[in-house]
């Protein structure tokens, strides 16, 4: 009856001692687990920030031309209307209205070449922090794989 009684305490202590080391190695995969998705989540975050600050960058960049072009496009206005207030007869005007008329649209077609290059290059700045995290995740999916 003793010895039954050792058998069975010791079969207990075996699997206590067994139940509590996977407990134990339960937890520490679980915060293994944890840091690392909180490293992941952290450089996904900062990914993010980058990206905005881009295309920040380029929407400041953007509204900064499209207001110079404005006040560019108002002064070459008055100073139109001013030459065209001085033309002596109507073939003068004509001529001074037709070739303000294609200036003023080879400047407009200029700036929105600008606005165009300006736009793309914003996006391809901005993507490239996202594009390097989806990078990362696939090589860490191709990895467990």
């Amino acid at each position: 009856m003793a010895k039954a009684a050792d058998t069975l305490k010791t079969t207990i202590e075996q699997y206590t001692n067994s139940g509590n080391q996977a407990f134990k190695d339960g937890v520490e995969k679980s915060l293994s687990a944890l840091n690392e998705i909180n490293a992941v989540s952290k450089d996904n975050l900062e990914a993010v920030v980058a990206s905005v600050t881009a295309a920040t960058k380029g929407a400041e960049s953007l509204g900064a031309q499209a207001i110079a072009y404005s006040k560019k496009s108002v002064e070459d206005s008055v100073a139109a209307v001013k030459t065209l207030s001085g033309a002596k007869s109507i073939q003068e005007v004509v001529a001074l209205q037709t070739s303000w008329a294609k200036t003023a649209l080879e400047g407009y077609l200029a700036e929105l070449n600008k606005a165009s290059e300006i736009v793309s290059s914003s996006v391809k700045e901005s993507l490239v922090p996202l594009n390097g995290r989806v990078t990362a995740a696939v090589e860490k999916f191709q990895a467990v794989r």
